[in-house]
């Protein structure tokens, strides 16, 4: 038989660990707007090009005016008739006032011209709103958008029949500036890490800041921040979502992209973290590692281990600070035989 067995050791140590969690998701916009008509009527130009950006307040369509302006000067010819009827009453109604204190008219006939004065006084303030609503549909014929984005390709062209507040949107436009980030987690899980949080086995996430790994398994430079948790269970996959809010510079995230969110999901204030290489499982499925116990002894010891950080475990349980943990040499240890251990200066 050979002598000791070389091994190299590091030392369990307690430390404050930053735990996360990886969830899957896809991206949405940040906001969405359809392009509809607010009045009816023939497109006579789109005064757009599709894909480009658009800014809120820039007219995108175009709808034939000419009804809508002869209605507004309809309008306005009908209030400058009540208007002028309104002139007429008012001077018979205030010379009327003074005749019947002079006891020179009946009471009837100033209770009929007072009375006719303040019917010409509404029929003006009706024209006014009459005026204000064709001027208002006259703008109309110019549809506007109303957010600023990315807007898409156009449902319709030059001739086309459109109506008030149709269905079929003209256009949508997407705000891209920033994007959203569904990804889902179970309920179990977070349930679990609820109950984690307010039992005291692990402090509040150190920030809310999320990072992202496109479908390519690129990292995307930009951290986002955690918006909200929805709450509502997904009956069907028991799931809820959390929605994160990225930067979106230059438009390179697009909507309904795969992607893959890192979450910050507390901090195990007493965390012992060893080499993923020190950890083994036995017949049983069960996570074991080789300490180097009494006297320079090969010890077997079963350890519970959390979540992977880095290249490295979290034991939650199995392990206290100070026990040497065998990483380097495993190949040649069996239980309670001689060792040669050597520190490689790792701090776990």
């Amino acid at each position: 038989m050979g002598g000791p067995a070389q091994v190299g050791y590091v030392v369990a140590q307690t430390q404050p660990v930053a735990l996360t969690a990886e969830l899957t998701g896809r991206t949405s916009a940040f906001r969405v707007s359809d392009v509809r008509p607010q009045v009816g009527g023939l497109i006579q130009k789109r005064l757009f090009q599709e894909g480009a950006y658009v800014r809120a307040g820039q007219p995108l369509y175009q709808i034939d005016p000419a009804t809508y302006r002869a209605s507004l000067q309809s309008a306005q010819a009908s209030l400058a008739q009540a208007k002028a009827a309104l002139t007429t009453a008012k001077l018979k109604a205030d010379r009327y006032k003074e005749l019947i204190a002079l006891n020179a008219i009946s009471r009837q006939d100033n209770d009929d011209a007072q009375a006719t004065y303040l019917q010409d006084v509404a029929n003006v303030a009706a024209q006014q709103a009459a005026v204000d609503q064709a001027r208002i549909n006259l703008e109309y014929t110019r549809v506007l958008a109303p957010i600023s984005g990315r807007i898409g390709k156009s449902s319709v062209t030059e001739g086309a029949l459109v109506t008030a507040s149709q269905t079929t949107a003209l256009a949508t436009i997407q705000d891209l500036d920033q994007i959203y980030v569904d990804v889902t987690q179970s309920a179990s899980d977070l349930l679990k890490l609820k109950r984690a949080l307010t039992g005291g086995a692990l402090g509040q996430p150190t920030s809310a800041e999320v990072k992202l790994t496109l479908d390519d398994g690129s990292p995307y430079p930009t951290p986002g921040r955690l918006a909200f948790s929805d709450v509502t269970v997904d009956e069907g996959t028991g799931s809820v979502i959390l929605r994160a809010v990225f930067p979106n510079p230059g438009g390179v995230l697009l909507p309904g992209l795969f992607v893959r969110a890192t979450v910050s999901t507390g901090v195990a204030s007493s965390g012992i973290l060893i080499p993923q290489a020190a950890v083994s499982r036995d017949p049983k499925g069960q996570a074991t590692v080789y300490l180097v116990g009494a006297g320079d002894k090969a010890e077997a010891r079963v350890i519970t281990v959390g979540q992977t950080v880095g290249d490295k475990w979290l034991v939650t349980d199995g392990l206290k600070p100070g026990d040497r943990v065998i990483v380097e040499g495993l190949q040649k240890v069996r239980p309670g035989g001689e060792l040669k251990p050597a520190a490689i200066g790792a701090k776990g």
